[in-house]
């Protein structure tokens, strides 16, 4: 389906839900949508939400926010931590506004806590966070999933180095499993079935193009400038950290690697972690309006 013909198909006042893997067009979409129907667009990726990563993190560019209202993007601090509960408190306003919310973004856990609901477990201590940082850095992930149970070792991607410390976190600072906190979870912001919800659907090998090309437009747009100013509070355990390409930048930067193998390594990542948001959409977003990246 085309994007004329989808935006024709759209409830002018329900909230839209757009979702999709890294690079697929997500944002391009919304800012048609917005502006042909109206509304708001706001950021549901968990790294857009941090102010030092601009480029990086392909958020939106002065200009289109100029002309359409965003919200939620760029405006947590890079030293500071912030969690899908701390996404879901600052959103919940938003909605019971009187303007219709167009909510993009790659980050699953977003809209599942949106639209299914989130547990309201306690907040961590610090303490155990560092614990779990430190465990991640001394390649040591397979010792928290150890300690998880086997029903919470099934229903996370263990391949997710965040998903796993928190499950590990929450365990260790409460005593009870993830799964047995989310059990009891009350009722969400908004429910699915009265949303116009999209699911932009990617085939790999475009993708991947697309991931590569996106990731060198960054390059002579200036992002290195934007990792020079971010490697002054550099800590690879904060969570802002843990945007795709961070780290292999300030190899770069600091003399360690190439451009060229810090670009190499940069796009497979990106390409990893695409493959996982593909597989992860996949898979809970079949009741969704599904259309395919490659039409948009």
């Amino acid at each position: 389906m085309r994007a004329e013909a989808l935006i024709s198909t759209l409830n002018e006042t329900r909230p839209i839900l757009i979702a999709g893997a890294t690079a697929s067009g997500k944002s391009a979409l919304a800012l048609r949508v917005a502006k042909q129907l109206g509304g708001v667009i706001i950021n549901a990726d968990a790294m857009q939400v941090y102010a030092g990563w601009q480029i990086l993190t392909a958020r939106p560019s002065k200009r289109e926010e100029d002309n359409i209202t965003h919200l939620l993007y760029g405006h947590v601090k890079n030293t500071e931590s912030y969690s899908v509960g701390d996404w879901l408190r600052q959103i919940r306003p938003l909605i019971n506004e009187n303007l219709r919310p167009i909510i993009v973004g790659g980050t699953g856990l977003y809209f599942r806590a949106l639209t299914e609901g989130l547990a309201e477990i306690p907040n961590i201590p610090q303490l155990f966070k560092t614990r779990s940082s430190k465990l991640i850095q001394n390649g040591r992930l397979s010792d928290m999933i150890a300690d998880l149970d086997e029903t919470t070792r099934s229903k996370i991607d263990l391949q997710n180095p965040v998903r796993v410390a928190r499950a590990w976190e929450v365990l260790q600072a409460t005593g009870k499993s993830i799964v047995s906190w989310q059990a009891n979870t009350p009722p969400p912001l908004l429910d699915i079935k009265k949303c116009d919800a999209i699911h932009i659907h990617s085939d790999s090998h475009w993708l991947n193009q697309r991931i590569k090309i996106r990731f060198e437009t960054m390059i002579s747009d200036g992002v290195l400038e934007e990792v020079i100013e971010n490697s002054k509070s550099w800590d690879p355990q904060l969570q802002s950290s843990q945007a795709i390409g961070a780290t292999q930048l300030i190899e770069h930067i600091s003399g360690n690697i190439s451009i060229q193998k810090a670009t190499e390594l940069a796009v497979i990542a990106s390409r990893q972690y695409a493959k996982r948001q593909r597989t992860w959409f996949r898979k809970r977003m079949t009741d969704w309006i599904t259309i395919t990246a490659e039409q948009l």
